[in-house]
């Protein structure tokens, strides 16, 4: 059950999948919910992203305990350090999205609810209806700006992370996209 560099383990290809593509959905409900102020996908947002967030520390202290996958092949250095450069950057962002989503939304007074079964209660304003009383306003603020940044620098990264995986397929023709569909490649 660990990662070689003929085969990744069942658990490495189902973490790596599972945690993208619910990213990949997190991120295009979070733009469009925010352009156009759609207000009713907030909760489910939120509420996926946290039980998201439990599979991104699964595979993070996964990933901790077996380390990188070994490269398929031999590949320039320069490649080399740009596959690590995503890799890094994939890992970290998609921690430090939901982490700054969940301070920018409990610090702001919105609390953190996971489809009803409230975490954190909300601080409404009896003054403002629709306004929040913010526990921490500044962290909140951050929180926020951290979670823009991090959502930008994870969209460059994957688009890097699968012009690399179909670079790996096509040209270099050495099974790394095959290896991480769970197939064992020679």
């Amino acid at each position: 059950m660990s990662d070689s560099r003929v085969k990744l383990s069942c658990v490495s290809v189902a973490l790596h999948w599972i945690v993208g593509i619910s990213i990949i959905m997190l991120v295009a409900v979070g733009v469009y919910m925010t352009d156009y102020k759609v207000y009713a996908l907030y909760p489910i947002h939120k509420s996926v992203g946290m039980i998201v967030f439990i599979f991104i520390f699964a595979r993070v202290v996964w990933r901790v305990k077996q380390g990188w996958p070994e490269p398929a092949s031999t590949y320039k250095s320069w490649e080399h350090a740009l596959s690590k450069l995503v890799h890094w950057t994939l890992i970290i962002a998609t921690v430090v999205m939901p982490v700054s989503g969940m301070l920018m939304s409990g610090l702001g007074g919105h609390g953190l609810s996971v489809f009803g079964l409230e975490l954190l209660a909300a601080t409404p304003n009896p003054d403002e209806v629709g306004k929040m009383i913010p526990i921490n306003g500044p962290i909140a603020g951050v929180a926020h700006e951290t979670h823009e940044i991090a959502g930008k620098l994870m969209f460059v990264a994957f688009l890097l992370h699968v012009s690399g995986a179909l670079k790996h397929h096509f040209m270099d023709k050495d099974g790394t996209l095959k290896r991480m569909l769970g197939q064992r490649i020679d």
